[in-house]
């Protein structure tokens, strides 16, 4: 009996210049597969890009559909994360009833803000009270970059692929600034009117899913930040206070960080203040309004 190999990795053998029956005789068996025929041909450790090497109309009918400009450049930023991030992400929730309360005051005003107008406030303050989540590793791993600003990125789904404009100087910002210039950035993205200032040099980026779904995602962080919180669809839940189950809107939150630089403890507190000011948001976010 010879050996057995399927198409496609005797395809892969002969493109590559292994002779496959050599290969089953030096490895001992009779079976080889698409890993023993990568193994030979890059020192036995096969490229990142060889796992997808490989011609799938062997299987049957295929379409080929062109990634653009900025799917490949999103690509490539989010396997060099995955590879060198080594990221935990801390799930949570938080109770949003006075934020809706307040949402809902405000637009009887006749101003509407998004929840997510409020979740950049309250990230902008957050960040200043745990300067090591608005930081920045050094090329060279050594040292750690405080920033003495608070930028943050807003994640976009456009049609062209994932983009995060920057809202700069958000601490600085009163909450209808910040609905307005979310409000902006995001519309601009989807238009592809974006200035190249408006892109890069977050503090850190949030990932909003609410307005699909979801209960909860692992978001990837963006080098070179060391941290991104995932928001997902506020939900009603029973919350006991002590008494009685209180139906309560809660919001899943996910904060994905670096490992290299924040560690589980560091998380827990930061997402404990977090939750706290969504919860009891200060008056300053409304007042100033």
């Amino acid at each position: 009996m010879g050996v057995i190999a399927s198409p496609s990795v005797r395809k892969l053998a002969a493109d590559r210049g292994v002779d496959i029956d050599a290969l089953a005789k030096g490895l001992g068996r009779k079976t080889i597969a698409r890993e023993d025929v990568l193994g030979q041909t890059s020192g036995g450790a096969p490229s990142s890009a060889a796992y997808w090497d490989v011609d799938h109309a062997d299987w049957g009918p295929v379409t080929v559909e062109p990634l653009n400009r900025m799917a490949q450049v999103a690509s490539d930023n989010l396997a060099a994360a995955q590879a060198l991030i080594p990221a935990v992400t801390h799930h949570d929730s938080a109770d949003m009833t006075r934020i809706e309360a307040s949402r809902a005051a405000l637009k009887a005003e006749g101003t509407r803000l998004t929840a997510l107008a409020f979740h950049v406030a309250v990230l902008a303050r957050c960040l200043r009270l745990f300067p090591r989540f608005n930081a920045s590793l050094s090329a060279d791993g050594k040292s750690l970059v405080l920033k003495d600003y608070v930028h943050i990125g807003i994640a976009v789904d456009t049609p062209q692929g994932l983009a995060v404009p920057v809202l700069r100087d958000a601490d600085q910002m009163r909450l209808g600034q910040i609905g307005a210039a979310v409000h902006d950035l995001a519309g601009r993205a989807r238009t592809r009117k974006l200035r190249p200032h408006e892109m890069g040099g977050a503090s850190m980026t949030i990932t909003n899913l609410g307005g699909i779904g979801g209960e909860a995602f692992t978001p990837i962080v963006n080098p070179p930040e060391v941290a991104i919180l995932g928001i997902t669809r506020t939900e009603i839940r029973p919350v006991w206070n002590g008494e009685a189950f209180i139906p309560t809107p809660m919001v899943p939150l996910d904060l994905s960080y670096d490992h290299r630089v924040i560690n589980g403890a560091d998380a827990a507190r930061f997402m404990e203040d977090y939750r706290a000011l969504i919860a009891q948001p200060d008056r300053l976010l409304v007042a100033q309004e």
